[in-house]
């Protein structure tokens, strides 16, 4: 018993030590790493402390642009001179030249171009500030209330603020939209077309797309008031990790030692299937008929080692026909605990449905069963009476 403590107590000490050397290892003022889909936090360090973000903002700028009514990538603009005229990073738009929507969104997220971030915001809402406005209203709709934003691009405004934990919840949002992942996954684009001023080549400024395997964006940023800033994601075996550093001096290590860290202790799990059959319902009303029982959605959760999976199902007391396609029939309770101190990790509860109808078997007008009936139509036709017993 006492070797068995002592076991345990050597495991969880591994994992704060390996946690806390994690910590200590990270440059950055602010970080946090997440799973995209579930959002478990697998590492974080002041994640809801409010900071400059530079040009990090423009993922909520393309998002903001990519879902809004209208947009077209092959949309022509004019660039105009405050576009033309933005201080800082740029793709050099010139005034009076013609770009599309989809060469301003290269723009701004290969080049992190300033300008490019004043000429999206003006093909989409005709002024910046109203299309800030729509910014700010998709970062409360995503709960991101650590988040506020004065400007699409991210340059220095002690009112332009927002958190590790808020760029998290915003990328894991905008990377479910394909054409948001091919612009932060693109590591080139080439405009050269009637209207441009001149032939340009863009390059994306992340370079862990070249450097980290797996990785599928997202976005660069640096000004001198918010230092270093780096929001990344990588994908291995269907797992997908968001990393985010505010201010982080030595930020392309940071990301490939956290994303290195939750990759090689947690693994995504499929705990529950639409496709799987938990279990079959006897119905009631029916002669012993049963429906394949099925779980009404999918759900992944990443699970580190020392963790178990518990699912605990329960079937509704008689359920009686006629059941739907789809119909509730019980649900099952899934959980995952460390398996030494026994805490709760997560607990969700999904409800498990009918994988086929049934009918009502059929009856005549005094209720009787078809069965009944054939032997009442029998007696009449032959004058025959049929035992029912």
């Amino acid at each position: 018993m006492r070797r068995r403590i002592c076991a345990a107590l050597v495991i969880l000490l591994l994992g704060i030590c390996q946690t806390f050397y994690v910590r200590a290892e990270v440059s950055a003022h602010s970080a946090i790493l997440t799973e995209m889909e579930s959002g478990r936090v697998i590492y974080a360090k002041s994640e809801s402390q409010r900071l400059p973000m530079a040009s990090t903002t423009k993922i909520i700028t393309a998002i903001c642009a990519l879902e809004s009514e209208g947009a077209d990538m092959n949309r022509e603009v004019e660039i105009s001179a405050a576009a033309a005229g933005v201080e800082g990073s740029s793709m050099y738009l010139q005034q009076g030249e013609r770009m599309t929507l989809g060469d301003l969104l290269h723009g701004l997220m290969l080049s992190s171009g300033n300008d490019a971030a004043i000429a999206v915001a003006e093909t989409i809402s005709g002024d910046t500030a109203a299309f800030v406005e729509k910014m700010n209203e998709l970062a409360a709709h995503l709960g991101a209330n650590d988040t506020h934003l004065t400007n699409p691009n991210g340059l220095p405004d002690d009112n332009h603020y927002s958190t590790a934990a808020d760029m998290a919840r915003i990328t894991a949002y905008a990377l479910k939209n394909p054409s948001f992942a091919e612009l932060a996954a693109c590591k080139s684009y080439r405009i050269d077309r009637d209207g441009v001023a001149y032939p340009r080549v863009l390059k994306n400024h992340n370079r862990l797309l070249s450097m980290y395997d797996g990785c599928i964006g997202v976005k660069t940023g640096f000004t001198k008031a918010a230092g270093r800033c780096l929001v990344s994601a990588a994908k291995r075996d269907e797992m997908t990790l968001i990393c985010v550093t505010l201010n982080a001096p030595d930020d392309w290590n940071d990301h490939m030692s956290l994303l290195d860290f939750g990759f090689e202790n947690y693994a995504l799990k499929r705990l529950s299937d639409t496709k799987e059959v938990i279990c079959s319902a006897e119905i009631g009303g029916t002669d012993g008929e049963s429906v394949p029982v099925c779980p009404s959605e999918d759900f992944s959760y990443p699970v580190r080692s020392g963790e178990s999976v518990n699912k605990e199902v329960n079937i509704y007391p008689e359920p009686t026909a006629p059941i739907n396609v789809g119909e509730t029939l019980g649900e099952m309770k899934i959980s995952v605990t460390d398996s030494e101190t026994g805490a709760e990790v997560i607990s969700k509860t999904v409800p498990l449905v009918s994988a086929r109808g049934v009918e009502l078997p059929a009856t005549d007008c005094r209720g009787e069963s078809l069965a009944d009936r054939i032997r009442y139509f029998f007696t009449v036709w032959t004058g025959i009476i049929v035992n029912s017993e």
